[in-house]
């Protein structure tokens, strides 16, 4: 169907030329409303009447007639109707929707995916401050990031993915103070211990592997504690690395990983602010009061003035992520996508403002954001609001040892990012239709079962169905999950254009859905030999594609359940 409906979309161009020329409608299809009317519908006659003022109707019927001389039409259409004011259907004949399965089948993993189109796209995610484990929003963030860059890649754009952290400033003073306090031999609750420190378990395993004099080593750094319960700077340092080797832990066994870790220190100590706020000053975008230095952010939209440097002289948070960010752009990266908590919405504006005032030739609009909301954890029907580890929050090794990898991918990704998510840790390890993750991997082991009696039982060669005879395939079943499967590619191009990764799991449910369908409706392994191999490449196709979009999300495709 993917090349049945290219042909067409270009038949489609020529008798729009043909019955209005000169006109300026990109040619579309649609899917119908419902399955009846047919496999793809043409609505271009109501806005082009508009446009010539005509009737619909009568140019649609003009425009259904110059699109029966076209060859593809001829080719692949069985029926065109002409419905409404002027709505055109078009009924496909079972070879257009059948070719689907020889391309699946052909290009395996890399069905759906485009060349490379010679563009770089950063996207930064996570992005958590080494100062406790990674709770389950950082856990959202890393689902939603992961899956972004796999359907850019899907599109032939070059990604990189970038952390970014904050390894100095306040928090990671209390997290210095908060181990030595540990370390004195003091502990949550006792008189003495600091107001602002943080009461997790994971601040004692620090104090006692400094302790230790041990080494921890981390992507991006290593450090070697000296035991001495006075070396503040020291404590700190062992205190990062630590946190950032746990946090490494975290996201392998979430199967997330990243080409860079970017430092906050780095942006002072390479002069980097420095140079940004002589930037912005020398643009006349500042301006002295009370002391501190601000930003005429309003000049850009933004609902008041911010300051960048504080009368202390101490500069505020937003400053170096405008550094940052034009960083990026100095290293070539034109498209930057930036995964955040929604409680960084106000800082949009504030980058955004500074990016313009610098005057280094970034575009309006630049960088992307896709803001999440909160996770609310669900188990055995209450609310889970603290881990013991962390001491004010579940943390994303909670959830992955409650259920599973798969389990908090998908469930994670399985809504829109802009909407609050309830995981139910109870349904997650259901086994049963009710867990989505578990119904779209079902549906793969079902397939493999099937597969694998068809070669046990019947001698069947799985790398021979790519040419098989498809035309037996007519069943209505049959019918609608090829219709689904044609639609993966495009799928996979909108949901990248729309930074929708939830698109993919709602993809994968509706396949799954298609599968089970006809699994209850049809016999597989058939005596009609030439409807035996042609529903086992039906089968291998539906089990490639569910492959391919699971991996998308970093979930896995077992081959028994």
């Amino acid at each position: 169907m993917i090349q049945a409906k290219a042909e067409l979309l270009a038949a489609l161009e020529q008798a729009l030329a043909e019955v209005a020329p000169g006109h300026a409608l990109v040619p579309t299809f649609e899917n119908p409303k419902q399955a009846a009317h047919g496999d793809l519908a043409i609505t271009a006659a109501m806005p082009l009447a508009k446009a010539l003022k005509k009737n619909p109707r009568e140019l649609a019927s003009a425009l259904v007639e110059a699109l029966g001389r076209q060859p593809a039409v001829q080719r692949w259409v069985e029926a065109t109707e002409l419905a409404g004011p002027g709505f055109i259907n078009l009924r496909l004949r079972p070879g257009a929707r059948q070719q689907v399965i020889a391309q699946v089948l052909a290009d395996t993993d890399r069905f759906g995916v485009q060349p490379a189109n010679g563009q770089r796209v950063m996207v930064e995610f996570v992005s958590a401050n080494p100062t406790g484990p990674l709770h389950v929003g950082h856990g959202r963030q890393a689902a939603l990031g992961d899956a972004i860059c796999n359907l850019y890649a899907t599109q032939g754009w070059q990604v990189h993915r970038e952390f970014y952290y904050n390894d100095a400033g306040v928090q990671i003073g209390t997290l210095a103070a908060s181990t030595q306090s540990r370390l004195n031999g003091l502990k949550p609750g006792d008189a003495g211990w600091p107001e602002s420190a943080y009461n997790g378990d994971y601040i004692a395993d620090i104090a006692a592997s400094f302790s230790q004099r041990e080494t921890v080593a981390a992507d991006d750094r290593s450090f070697t504690a000296s035991g001495d319960v006075t070396d503040l700077d020291g404590i700190r340092q062992f205190a990062v690395a630590y946190l950032r080797h746990e946090q490494d832990l975290d996201l392998q066994a979430f199967g997330v990983r990243f080409d860079h870790y970017y430092l906050e220190s780095g942006l002072y100590t390479s002069g980097r602010v420095e140079q940004i706020v002589a930037r912005l000053v020398a643009a006349g975008k500042t301006y002295e009061d009370g002391g501190a230095l601000w930003l005429r952010s309003t000049d850009y939209g933004d609902d008041k003035d911010r300051v960048m440097r504080k009368s202390d002289g101490t500069y505020t948070y937003f400053l170096p992520d405008v550094a940052y960010h034009a960083h990026k752009w100095e290293r070539g990266f034109n498209k930057v996508v930036n995964i955040q908590g929604s409680d960084h919405h106000g800082t949009i504006a504030r980058v955004r403002a500074g990016l313009q005032a610098a005057g280094v030739g970034i575009p309006l609009g630049w960088p992307d954001y896709v803001l999440h909301k909160m996770v609310t954890v669900m188990k055995g029907g209450e609310e889970v609001k603290i881990s013991k580890r962390a001491g004010s929050y579940v943390t994303l090794r909670d959830l992955i040892d409650w259920t599973s990898r798969d389990a908090v991918r998908f469930f994670l990704i399985s809504r829109k990012a802009d909407t609050e998510f309830v995981f139910d840790v109870d349904l997650a390890l259901k086994a049963n239709d009710e867990n989505p993750v578990y119904y779209v991997q079902y549906a793969h082991a079902r397939i493999c079962s099937v597969l694998d009696a068809y070669v046990a039982d019947r001698g069947g060669d799985l790398a021979a169905l790519a040419g098989v005879d498809l035309a037996a395939l007519t069943a209505p079943t049959e019918t609608a999950l090829m219709n689904k499967l044609a639609d993966y590619p495009e799928m996979l191009q909108r949901a990248a254009a729309d930074l929708a990764p939830h698109d993919i799991a709602f993809y994968l449910r509706d396949v799954a859905s298609a599968f089970h369908s006809y699994y209850a409706a049809e016999r597989f392994l058939v005596d009609d030999a030439t409807l035996l191999h042609a529903r086992m490449a039906l089968l291998a196709a539906t089990a490639q594609v569910l492959r391919n979009a699971l991996a998308l999300l970093g979930v896995s495709a077992p081959r028994k359940m």
